[in-house]
């Protein structure tokens, strides 16, 4: 029998980088199994894959990684005048240098998926729908990447979906005065921007129902998150792997939710 989340909303312990990649996309194959049918006939839902390079830094994580250059490359440019001169500088022997062992920068291959629900027949993209991981929110070439995309849609008659549930880094830019949350869903319609519907919602709550924005003359279909997220959870078994015991994956909560959190898990310690 499958253990159930104590959590009424998001499971904070699915953001540690353990669980995170595997949760990720099965939540992008429920959502599609999950509205596949509500959209038939006249759309269909994709899961696509946005590809991009990354340098691997490595411990190193500055926006750049220097490779310092050993002291026998400089030697080998000097010329033959320079090195006889430096030879009859040096008295006695001169011993060879051992080489450093480097780590050098390498290109990494990055693929992120995404949904697409399109027009059967014209198979023109109606929506687009994102559930943002870590390197989409944190600084650097991810966020960079993202951000791109996310300006193409919002210059196009394609509308968007962005689910946030990371709590870790900075969000996505909106305009405004936008109360801050531990987790944001933006709804986006095309005819609509730039205004946009914001769900945001803390720890403590249930992630709300939101609905699929189609084209305009379209009933939108309600996308109940929470109900495909247990349901993940369940065939996954996460919720027999989590240790309870353990802290609540960074960043730190505040000192109220984290007393809600104790009392909330206490019966399982």
């Amino acid at each position: 029998m499958a253990v159930p989340s104590p959590f009424p909303g998001m499971n904070p312990y699915l953001e540690h980088p353990t669980f995170w990649s595997s949760f990720h996309t099965r939540l992008l194959v429920a959502i599609s199994d999950a509205l596949a049918p509500v959209l038939r006939p006249h759309y269909y839902i994709e899961v696509e894959t946005r590809t991009y390079r990354e340098q691997d830094k490595r411990e190193n994580e500055e926006d750049e990684l220097l490779v310092g250059i050993p002291d026998a490359a400089v030697l080998s440019a000097t010329s033959n005048q320079t090195r006889a001169q430096f030879q009859a500088e040096t008295s006695g022997t001169l011993t060879q240098k051992r080489p450093q062992a480097v780590i050098l920068p390498m290109p990494i291959l990055l693929k992120e998926r995404y949904l697409e629900v399109r027009e059967l027949g014209s198979e023109a993209v109606i929506t687009v729908i994102e559930v943002l991981s870590p390197k989409n929110k944190k600084k650097g070439v991810g966020r960079i990447a993202y951000e791109r995309k996310r300006g193409r849609i919002l210059g196009s008659r394609s509308n968007l979906v962005e689910i946030d549930l990371l709590r870790s880094h900075a969000p996505m830019t909106m305009m405004g005065e936008v109360q801050p949350t531990d987790y944001r869903i933006v709804v986006s319609r095309s005819e609509q921007r730039p205004e946009a519907d914001l769900y945001g919602f803390n720890l403590p709550e249930p992630i709300p129902v939101f609905p699929l924005p189609l084209k305009p003359a379209d009933a939108e279909p309600p996308v109940n998150l929470q109900v495909m997220i247990e349901g993940v959870c369940d065939r996954a078994g996460y919720h027999d792997r989590i240790d309870y015991r353990q802290p609540v994956p960074a960043p730190k909560l505040s000192e109220a939710t984290q007393q809600w959190v104790d009392d909330l898990l206490a019966p399982m310690g």
